[in-house]
């Protein structure tokens, strides 16, 4: 059985991170493309950037810093590194499907909250794919509250 993916959610990519340059960018997503900055973003020590709106269910990830990052976990474990990420139906499920296959990955919490996992992979082109519950994160505008 292959994994239930639902819809793609974000896109992350790295920005310079001097603040000339950032606002430089944001202008850009905001002035140029029309669209808008989510201000709910957590604030990551470290990991400058912004997440831009795409719609109402995606988004952007603009995200400098320093490589590796403070989020790293190991070589080739770092979440700020370019990548896209889908939403599945259920992350344990996702999970349990990666481990019958047998395809490595690694995982972390915290970033959108104690309970949002977030399960990371690589194609095999080294391509990063980020996994996580449709229902666990800022990407989809009806997840964000107020």
């Amino acid at each position: 059985m292959a994994i239930r993916v639902l819809e793609i959610h974000h896109h992350a990519i790295r920005v310079d991170a001097d603040q000339p340059k950032l606002d430089a960018v944001e202008n850009f997503y905001e002035g140029v493309l029309g669209l808008g900055v989510d201000p709910g973003r957590p604030q990551i020590p470290g990991v400058p950037g912004f997440w831009i709106n795409v719609g109402e269910g995606s988004q952007l990830h603009l995200i400098g810093g320093a490589q590796p990052s403070p989020l790293a976990k190991g070589p080739g474990q770092d979440p700020t590194i370019p990548h896209v990420a889908l939403a599945v139906a259920d992350i344990r499920a996702t999970k349990q499907e990666l481990d019958r296959l047998g395809v490595p990955y690694w995982s972390m919490t915290g970033i959108n909250g104690p309970e949002a996992e977030q399960v990371f992979l690589n194609d095999p082109c080294g391509n990063m794919v980020e996994l996580h519950q449709i229902d666990q994160c800022r990407c989809r505008a009806a997840n964000r509250p107020g």
